[in-house]
């Protein structure tokens, strides 16, 4: 059976996410803070008349944040009928993969918790980081890997 995947980059790293989850990527837009969240939580966007919450991801992954540029994108995704914006470096494209093509995750990649991916596929020369976005979005995760 073949998924599309949406392939993001995050600092030298490719990432993806399956285009079910993805509402739309948007260009990086004002971010209104939020006093008193976590500090991977940017603010919130006002997309379209819908307040959504935007998470730093390499923040999210203790990935050294850098400068936004022209190239930062905003992957707006649905999980669990949460809707969250997510930053990243680069939306690179869509690809087809088979579900056979995926491997589990190595216990940690490039310093993201295994317990964040779904796993990995080699394509070519490339390897690509399946997220597992319900873990991503959890803020238990997030208390529990801070201790």
């Amino acid at each position: 059976m073949e998924t599309k995947i949406i392939i993001f980059q995050l600092q030298d790293e490719e990432y993806g996410i399956p285009v079910n989850q993805v509402k739309s990527i948007e260009k990086l837009q004002h971010i209104t803070r939020v006093p008193r969240t976590l500090p991977f939580i940017k603010g919130v966007i006002n997309l379209r008349g819908v307040v959504t919450p935007i998470v730093d991801l390499r923040s999210r992954f203790g990935i050294p944040v850098v400068e936004y540029t022209d190239n930062t994108r905003i992957i707006i995704v649905s999980s669990n009928d949460l809707e969250v914006g997510l930053i990243v470096d680069a939306a690179n494209d869509v690809i087809d993969i088979k579900e056979s093509e995926i491997e589990p995750p190595p216990e940690v990649v490039d310093g993201v918790s295994v317990d964040y991916l779904n796993g990995v596929i080699k394509i070519d020369k490339r390897l690509l980081i399946l997220l597992n976005l319900q873990k991503v979005l959890s803020i238990h995760q997030q208390t529990e890997t801070q201790q």
